[in-house]
């Protein structure tokens, strides 16, 4: 299969699966299910970007009657964590929605990426406290947040 051969075997460590792990009636169960056997489950995320409460796909354009919590039930036989991105701040600087990171904490034990308007140091520390990673862009680069305060965060035991 092309995702083996092209992706793992060129030394990728994990395949980030996007909208495409979605139809317009849910779940792409069956693209999943030939990615999934292709790499492994432990090697796949996969991106769960939510808009107005649900799913959203095709760049944002787009949104499903799936929300995050419901879709990461169904795709957690897939994969290994998701890249979960709260679209509605998304490079707004305007902090981020820590309820919702809680309620998909809540809803999986798998690894979850928080992105999307991730802007001070106390939403990195929230996350870090739910065990959840954080993917930053914008406060890094609008020198909100420094690197080297950041790496030190993340090698502090979670408190």
């Amino acid at each position: 299969m092309l995702f083996r051969s092209a992706l793992v075997d060129g030394g990728a460590h994990r395949v980030i699966v996007g909208t495409s792990a979605f139809t317009g009636n849910g779940v792409n169960h069956g693209l999943l299910a030939e990615i999934a056997a292709a790499v492994t489950p432990a090697r796949v995320l996969i991106a769960v970007d939510s808009k107005g409460g649900r799913i959203t796909v095709k760049g944002w354009t787009e949104s499903t009657e799936l929300t995050a919590e419901q879709a990461i039930q169904d795709l957690a036989p897939y994969c290994s964590g998701f890249l979960c991105t709260y679209v509605d701040k998304e490079g707004m600087l305007q902090g981020t929605d820590l309820d919702w990171f809680r309620r998909l904490r809540a809803a999986t034990p798998l690894d979850l990426t928080a992105a999307g308007g991730i802007t001070t140091y106390e939403d990195v520390q929230a996350l870090l406290d739910m065990q959840i990673h954080a993917a930053l862009g914008m406060a890094i680069y609008t020198g909100r947040l420094d690197l080297a305060r950041l790496a030190a965060m993340n090698q502090a035991p979670a408190g």
